[in-house]
């Protein structure tokens, strides 16, 4: 038999184009998504929930950590913040991690770091909105609905500025 399965057997490496075989094609895979972390405070209720007060302001900020949990096997983490206040103080305070363990092969090593802060992300970022939507309806206030996130984007930005670890602005 003329050609060789095995993994050890010569192949390409990007995995695109008929010399990169199953073996070596890149590979992504959740194995776990939980929140890690979780606060709401609203300090001003009951008062806050008869109305916003003057003046009302959403500061929204997210971050990304991610990092290595076994053979193979990293963590991503979204933290977002999400403080409301008015001149009358603070209206509500959210925070959230939320996270997951991805399985990662077949990926070169200079190529990790985007997938686990642009690819890896967007997959947690549906459930983040979620829970922050719930969290805050809960709480006796409307529902934060958060707008779509560009990792892609953040993850440029803060190279360009240097960063060692991206993260995101606040919004």
């Amino acid at each position: 038999m003329a050609d060789n399965d095995d993994e050890n057997s010569p192949k390409g490496t990007n995995g695109d184009g008929p010399a990169g075989g199953a073996g070596s094609q890149a590979q992504l895979n959740v194995l776990a998504q939980y929140v890690k972390d979780l606060s709401f405070e609203s300090p001003g209720a009951p008062q806050t929930l008869q109305g916003p007060g003057q003046n009302p302001q959403l500061k929204v900020g997210v971050n990304v950590n991610a990092g290595p949990r076994g053979e193979d096997i990293y963590e991503a983490v979204v933290h977002l913040e999400a403080h409301a206040k008015s001149d009358d103080g603070v209206i509500y305070n959210v925070e959230l991690d939320y996270g997951a363990l991805f399985r990662i092969k077949n990926v070169p090593e200079n190529m990790l770091q985007p997938v686990l802060f642009v690819d890896c992300p967007p997959l947690l970022f549906p459930f983040v909105r979620r829970v922050i939507a719930d969290v805050v309806r809960d709480g006796g206030f409307p529902p934060l609905m958060l707008d779509p996130i560009d990792f892609g984007r953040l993850y440029a930005q803060n190279l360009a500025k240097g960063d060692e670890t991206p993260k995101g602005p606040p919004n």
